[in-house]
């Protein structure tokens, strides 16, 4: 199995990479993560995963060994193919995957294109404790981010909001970003509430 290239960046586009190695070109499939950081010079180093199907052996690339493994991890999961996995990892960066995983967010899983409702519950229930072992929740360690979350989830409820759907709200924002303040958390909350 191809497990990574060292060679000359031959071509670039938001789909594809052609990698000449000792020679030989390959074509190596890539998100728009993996995109947005090939360096500008020849030289390039790319993580692979070798899809091997009865009617095509297809080689993705990975700027670093994290995506390439959550590509692999959402391989693992019944009804999510290389094409979708792809496509995920080119929406969302990793850390807002592993993100959205530990913290249940169907929503934003399902909001990629090509996964459906019971996909994203899939992807949720298979790699949801897989993630959770190598992925530090925010929520876990206290952290300012969990003090302005539980401040913010306070005031709208005071308000008279539902804390559910509060909690939702904010896991989105805090996923969006990470150093929202309180008050800056609540202003969002209150937008799409």
């Amino acid at each position: 199995m191809v497990t990574h290239l060292n060679g000359k960046l031959v071509e670039k586009n938001p789909t594809h990479a052609v990698v000449e190695v000792n020679g030989v070109g390959y074509l190596v499939h890539i998100s728009l993560n993996t995109f947005s950081k090939l360096p500008e010079s020849t030289s390039v180093f790319l993580y692979t995963h070798l899809s091997v199907r009865e009617d095509a052996h297809t080689l993705y690339g990975f700027i670093d060994k994290t995506e390439r493994e959550i590509f692999r991890l959402l391989l693992s999961v019944s009804g999510v193919g290389p094409s979708i996995a792809r496509t995920m990892l080119s929406s969302m960066n990793t850390d807002e995957i592993q993100q959205a995983i530990v913290s249940g967010n169907v929503s934003l899983i399902q909001s990629v294109k090509g996964i459906g409702a019971k996909t994203a519950q899939r992807v949720l229930i298979d790699l949801k404790d897989k993630i959770a072992k190598t992925y530090v929740l925010d929520e876990v360690s206290d952290t300012p981010n969990n003090t302005s979350k539980k401040e913010a989830l306070t005031a709208l409820e005071v308000l008279g909001f539902s804390r559910k759907q509060s909690e939702k709200v904010l896991d989105k924002i805090l996923t969006e970003d990470r150093s929202a303040n309180v008050e800056l958390l609540i202003k969002r909350a209150l937008k799409n509430l």
